[in-house]
């Protein structure tokens, strides 16, 4: 059997945008990933769904799994020819004990690489606003390990030429020895009044800064009970955090939102919120799939020229109806002058990326509104391609008025394979402010996550949003309330409202 391949990869400090673009590649090719507690879990989104996830956390005070197990199940699984991405926090050679796993591999004959993260060292410091080196403050930094065993056993550690270092100094794994460690650079000369910052989940929605001086830092954060993990930056340039703190000053800071959107279509919605700071997280509740016969789409496709209206009720409705086009050797000629509806203008988009013009679309984005459209039009044959599970009441109400409409499935909708017990675990844990449905779908396969719970205490606090009157309606047959709900049903518009939602709650608030 070959031999497999270990990648020894840094997933950054915590914020997913800060993954590397190779430490990305190495998660999407692994057959087996072994990742550490301070890995957030929204990087295993990229893990495909028959990789081997094995979890090697190991969190301060806490127990812990024994290094020479991690060792021995990297060499274990890349010897019977598995690739192994070894995901760890921050940087991998950064206090990481990236070096150590290395050495480990070379005398097992494995190969290796090693692709850097970013440390959190200097990302964290970066999200609360403070500098690291800065021309009027500081032009040199160094980063020491906090942990006990470093100042009680290290004798290559130099206290008095960090205490006098002049610059920046950044403490890792510090939280628990604070007050021995400042006390260790007081007593080498360092300045009581030195201004210092405690920052504890750094990049993440919940970030919390702790400001100081070294002579008082300590009792601050037991009096706070501030906990690890945490990085401890000291020096001058923590006075610039009052001016500089942009992170902390985006709107959805500190909020926690489900996207329930199918995988391929979440990107949009999920950007546009984490650009006002929300901490997102892609938990699909639909998937589409082909339908099991293309032969009835087929026969249409066939007989396009008996048609005067096509008529698209989602963007999966034009992918899948396109694809099958050009599956079968067809091109957009064969419209000819059929006319097109869309509901929608995410729908609308994707016909014209088609070089296709939109013929109608109603104000209202839902089949009630293209109904009276579509009769002033006096549409007569209508082809109308869409999902299985679609609501009637567009045919039904278009055959009333005398059109023939040929209703053709060219899709159905699944529920994906999720992690479902992650989400209850934040549910439980209070660790969710919003979950957001985008159709009555996602809202039924959420429901069905939670089959067995108690679904009010495992909401807690989390609100409801809903893109539309649809979507929303079917969330309160199930009981649950809906908190936001933009006037326009679009994704552009259903940030708006969230902004709005949370702007008057946090106004309430103070």
């Amino acid at each position: 059997m070959p031999t497999g391949k270990v990648y020894l990869v840094g997933a950054g400090p915590g914020d997913p945008g800060l993954l590397t673009l190779k430490g990305k590649r190495c998660l999407e090719q692994a057959d087996v990933i072994i990742y550490d507690y301070l890995v957030d879990i929204r990087l295993l989104d990229y893990v495909r769904p028959e990789a081997t996830l094995l979890y090697a956390g190991k969190r301060g005070g806490g127990r812990a799994v024994p290094q020479q197990t991690i060792n021995t199940l990297m060499r274990e699984h890349a010897a019977n020819g598995k690739v192994v991405t070894r995901l760890k926090g921050g940087d991998p050679l950064l206090f990481g004990r990236g070096g150590e796993e290395a050495e480990e591999l070379v005398a097992a004959n494995i190969p290796f690489e090693i692709v850097p993260g970013v440390s959190s060292a200097t990302a964290v410091p970066a999200y609360a606003g403070i500098p690291l080196t800065h021309r009027d403050h500081a032009s040199a930094v160094a980063i020491v390990s906090g942990h006990k065993e470093v100042w009680e056993t290290a004798p290559h550690l130099n206290w008095a030429t960090l205490a006098g270092v002049g610059g920046t100094l950044v403490f890792l794994m510090g939280t628990r020895q604070l007050q021995n460690n400042m006390q260790r650079l007081m007593e080498f000369g360092l300045p009581a009044e030195t201004p210092i910052a405690l920052i504890r989940w750094g990049t993440k929605a919940d970030q919390e800064v702790l400001t100081g001086t070294v002579g008082r830092i300590a009792e601050q954060a037991a009096a706070r009970g501030f906990e690890p993990p945490a990085v401890i930056v000291v020096g001058d340039v923590v006075r610039l955090r009052d001016r500089l703190h942009w992170f902390e000053s985006k709107p959805l800071f500190g909020k926690r939102i489900v996207v329930t959107r199918p995988r391929t279509q979440a990107s949009r919605f999920a950007d546009l919120l984490e650009q006002y700071g929300a901490e997102v997280f892609r938990f699909p509740l639909i998937e589409t799939v082909p339908p099991e016969s293309s032969a009835a789409l087929d026969a249409a496709l066939d007989a396009l020229a008996g048609y005067d209206w096509l008529v698209f009720t989602s963007v999966n409705g034009v992918r899948y109806f396109f694809e099958r086009l050009q599956a079968r050797q067809r091109d957009i000629r064969r419209l000819g002058d059929i006319r097109i509806a869309a509901i929608g203008p995410e729908t609308a988009r994707s016909i014209q990326a088609r070089h296709l013009r939109v013929d109608a679309m109603p104000h209202e984005y839902q089949a009630e509104a293209l109904i009276q459209v579509l009769k002033a039009e006096k549409a007569r044959r209508i082809l109308l391609p869409r999902a299985a599970e679609a609501r009637a009441i567009l045919p039904q109400e278009l055959r009333a008025s005398g059109a023939q409409v040929d209703e053709i499935a060219i899709y159905r909708t699944i529920r994906p394979r999720n992690r479902d017990e992650a989400l209850r675990d934040m549910l439980r844990a209070g660790q969710v402010d919003l979950l957001t449905f985008t159709s009555s779908s996602t809202v039924r396969n959420f429901m069905a996550c939670l089959s067995g719970d108690d679904s009010a205490a495992l909401l807690g606090h989390a609100r409801i949003g809903c893109i539309g009157p649809i979507t929303a309606a079917t969330a309160q047959e199930y009981g649950l309330t809906v908190a936001v709900q933009p006037s326009a049903y679009t994704i552009p518009a259903f940030v708006e409202a969230i902004l709005a939602y949370f702007r008057t709650e946090n106004n309430t608030m103070k």
